[in-house]
């Protein structure tokens, strides 16, 4: 039986991001099941306590949309027992190397010259757009998997907001969850507590100025505009939500009808 996780969110010490998408409404009336659906940052710093609560949780399984750059990079995830983890890169290690170097070892200079000027977003933007275009058949096999024997289950990246938050939005638009909601949600990964540590290879002061700091903002912001950019996306591809779900993610009415069972009170 699944474990039902209290409503207040819990401090985990070296999991950041991590909460429980339960209560979200939905456009008919009903609210994502609690305990069943969630969202965290990388399970690869958990400590022995992070892990202990979430082995409480009753976990079938674990998505880890981390590229195998991303897995180098923070370590693998914890292990946790009895529980299924399912890789699903939705990025190219390849795609953006050179960038992201950049954005840990750069200069003021090569910042300037990749984030200013709107940059910074743009490609956030893109990047969005992108994936939502690309990867569909990971997020048929994740929703397939929902329907099929997944729940509950827990879906990350490095820091639980782009790759996660798009397959958490997806996932949530198969639920019939209102969208201003599913904004609400992904928004919350601008807490403070809950925000992806920036690593900057430097120890120098200057590494993390002021002027740094707010170039490199684009990036680990959650902005609505972003995840608008892939709601626009899917209507643009492929003229609305049901169309995306049927003709590009193969999600039948009757595979969505079992999904809503699994996930909505």
């Amino acid at each position: 039986m699944t474990q039902q996780v209290p409503s207040t969110e819990p401090e985990l010490a070296g999991v950041r991001n991590f909460r429980d998408v339960g209560g979200l409404p939905t456009v008919d009336g009903r609210r994502v099941r609690r305990g069943v659906l969630f969202r965290s940052g990388h399970l690869a710093h958990a400590t022995g306590e992070d892990a202990a609560f979430l082995a409480t949780l009753g976990l079938h399984t674990i998505f880890d949309f981390r590229n195998a750059a991303d897995q180098k990079l923070e370590g693998p995830d914890v292990e946790l027992p009895g529980v299924r983890n399912v890789n699903l890169p939705l990025s190219d290690p390849a795609d953006g190397a050179e960038f992201w170097k950049m954005v840990r070892d750069g200069d003021l200079e090569q910042l300037r010259a990749i984030l200013s000027d709107g940059k910074g977003a743009n490609r956030m933007i893109t990047s969005y757009r992108t994936i939502i275009r690309n990867r569909t058949a990971e997020h048929s096999q994740v929703l397939h998997a929902l329907v099929e024997d997944s729940v509950p289950a827990l879906m990350h990246c490095a820091a639980g907001k782009d790759r996660a938050g798009l397959s958490i939005a997806v996932t949530l638009l198969a639920l019939g969850v209102e969208r201003e909601a599913i904004v609400d949600d992904y928004l919350k990964s601008n807490a403070k507590h809950r925000r992806y540590k920036v690593h900057r290879s430097s120890s120098h002061a200057s590494a993390y100025s002021p002027e740094v700091m707010e170039l490199l903002s684009p990036l680990f912001d959650a902005r609505a505009e972003y995840l608008t950019a892939a709601f626009d996306t899917i209507d643009e591809t492929w003229g609305g939500v049901e169309a995306y779900l049927e003709k590009g993610l193969g999600l039948t009415p009757e595979s969505r009808d079992r999904l809503r069972e699994r996930l909505l009170d």
